[in-house]
C-alpha cells in the first residue's frame, strides 16, 4: 500500500502501501550506502535503447556515470518527475537474491484520526480479517501475483503486484498491474530506478532462513522482467503523498515489462501461464459479494518474504468528497502488500482484477483501495496502445 501509505509503518522488507502498509527503507542519510551489484559496473549489461538514451541526455545525463552509479543520484533535476520522462535501462543481474530479499518499503501508515465521514460515503471500520498464507506452489494457487523491486531514495523497496490481460495482445499480455507510489514518488518527487517485476516470488514457499542460502532461480522461477514503461495517474503524480492518504483514490500504475535475460519468444502471460483482466466499471460495493487481496505483507509480523490474502465484503471508504469513494475490507496485511491485486466476480461472471491495495492504518485492522473508473481505464489504455504494434 503506498503506505498503505502511511496507514502502515514497515519495519523490513515491505512493499509500498498508499496509506502507509508499504515497508520503510533505510534512512535517507545512509540510501546511498548500499553496495551496488558488480554486474551493474559492467557497461556491456546495461542495456539502454536509443529512445531511452536521448531522453537521458535531454537531462543532462552521463551514460557512463549512469552505468557506474549515477542512477543513485536523487538530487532533484536529475529524479525524473514527468510521465514522459521514465527511463529504466536493464542491469543485469542487479536484483540478485540478497537484494531482493532485503528490500523495504518507504510509505508509512494513516492513522484513524486521518479518516473522517464528513468527507463523504465511509462506511464503518471493517472488522480485522486475519490474512491466510497461500499454499504452496505460488504458480498453482495464485499465478498472476508477484514483487515489484525498485530503487528510490530510501534504498531498495518493494511492492506486490499483477500480471493482467492486455487486449491489444491476446494471450500473450506483458503489462503488469501495480499501486502508483510503487513507481513514482508522487508530489514530492519522481520516477523510482530499477524498477523489476518478479512473478511468483519465492514459488514454493521457503522459510526466509532458507532463502539466505537460495539460488536465484529458487527466488525467481519464471524471471525477473524490467519495466520498459510505466504510466501512472495525473492526479498521483500531482497530489501522491507518503502519508495521509492524499492521492490515494488513483493510487494506481501499469507497467509493460521484458525479461532481463533476453527474450525466450514467450510473454509475460504465456511464462506464469495467466494473466487477470481488469474491470474498469467500478462495480458498487452492494454488488460485490467478496473481494479477495494478494500481497507479500513484509511489516512484522511478516517478513515481505511469503504471500498472503485476505478475503471480505468491501466497504466504502471516502477521504475527500470531491474524489472517488474507495473500497474498503478488513485485512491484516501490513506494508509490502502494496499494489497487491483485488480480485473479484467480474461483469461476465469470471474473476477480474478490480482494484489493488493502496492504504493502510498503522493498526493494520484493514485495507483500502482505488476504484477503477476512466482515469484508470486512460492510464491502462495508454500503455497497452503503446505497444500495440510491437
Amino acid at each position: 500500500m503506498r503506505s498503505i501509505r502511511p496507514l502502515l509503518m514497515a519495519a523490513s522488507a515491505v512493499a509500498a502501501l498508499t496509506l502507509t502498509v508499504t515497508a520503510c527503507g533505510p534512512s535517507e542519510e545512509n540510501a546511498g550506502d548500499k553496495p551496488v551489484a558488480p554486474a551493474s559496473l559492467d557497461p556491456d549489461k546495461l542495456k539502454i535503447p536509443e529512445d531511452l538514451k536521448d531522453r537521458l541526455k535531454e537531462h543532462g545525463i552521463d551514460l557512463d556515470k549512469w552505468r557506474n552509479g549515477e542512477w543513485k543520484n536523487w538530487d532533484r533535476d536529475k529524479w525524473l518527475r514527468e510521465a514522459k520522462d521514465f527511463v529504466n535501462p536493464i542491469i543485469e543481474d542487479l536484483w540478485d537474491p540478497d537484494r531482493m530479499r532485503e528490500a523495504e518499503r518507504p510509505d508509512k501508515p494513516v492513522e484513524e484520526e486521518d479518516i473522517s465521514g464528513d468527507k463523504g460515503v465511509t462506511d464503518p471500520t471493517p472488522v480485522p480479517v486475519r490474512a491466510k498464507a497461500v499454499a504452496a506452489q505460488y504458480h498453482d494457487n495464485a499465478p498472476e501475483s508477484g514483487k515489484v523491486f525498485f530503487d528510490g531514495p530510501e534504498g531498495s523497496m518493494v511492492c506486490s503486484a499483477t500480471v493482467v490481460k492486455d487486449p491489444a495482445h491476446p494471450g500473450k499480455s506483458n503489462l503488469v498491474w501495480t499501486a502508483g507510489h510503487c513507481v513514482h514518488k508522487g508530489k514530492q518527487g519522481g520516477w523510482y530506478r530499477n524498477i523489476a517485476f518478479v512473478p511468483s516470488y519465492n514459488d514454493s514457499a521457503m522459510e526466509t532462513s532458507a532463502l539466505e542460502k537460495a539460488t536465484r532461480e529458487q527466488i525467481a522461477p519464471y524471471g525477473v522482467w524490467w519495466a520498459d514503461w510505466v504510466k501512472t495517474s495525473d492526479q498521483w503524480i500531482a497530489e501522491g503523498a507518503s502519508t495521509g492518504g492524499a492521492g490515494a483514490p488513483y493510487d494506481f500504475a501499469v507497467i509493460k515489462v521484458t525479461p532481463e535475460k533476453g527474450s525466450s519468444g514467450k510473454s509475460l502471460e504465456e511464462t506464469v501461464g495467466s494473466a487477470l483482466p481488469v474491470e474498469f466499471n467500478a462495480p458498487a460495493v452492494p454488488k460485490i459479494a467478496s473481494m479477495t487481496a494478494t500481497g507479500y505483507p513484509a511489516a512484522p509480523p511478516f517478513d515481505g518474504q511469503k504471500a498472503f490474502q485476505c478475503q471480505d465484503k468491501p466497504g466504502r471508504l471516502s477521504l475527500k468528497a470531491e474524489q472517488p469513494t474507495m473500497y474498503r475490507i478488513g485485512c491484516t496485511m501490513t506494508g509490502g502488500s502494496s499494489g497487491g491485486g483485488w480480485v473479484a466476480q467480474g461483469s461476465d461472471g469470471k474473476p477480474a482484477l478490480v482494484s489493488n491495495t493502496s492504504i493502510g492504518p498503522s493498526t493494520a485492522g484493514w485495507l483500502a483501495g482505488p476504484r477503477l473508473g476512466p482515469e484508470a481505464k486512460a492510464v491502462f489504455d495508454g500503455v497497452s496502445k503503446k505497444y500495440a504494434g510491437q
